[in-house]
């Protein structure tokens, strides 16, 4: 997983904006790139007929 620098730079700028810290370009990459690996490792596409199911209204 590659990161570019532009990306580097919005997620030190992002990260500023929301911890009001600014992180060393190291940090900001390391930091990058356990957010990815984590992202990739949990976030899963759902399928029509799951997305179908849990849009609707339940009733309770």
């Amino acid at each position: 997983m590659q990161i570019t620098e532009a990306q580097l730079d919005s997620f030190i700028e992002l990260y500023k904006k929301r911890f009001g810290i600014e992180i060393a370009r190291d940090k900001a990459l390391e930091k990058a790139t356990k957010l990815l690996t984590l992202m990739t490792c949990i976030y899963r596409p759902i399928t029509k007929e799951q997305y179908e199911k849990y849009s609707k209204p339940s009733s309770i």
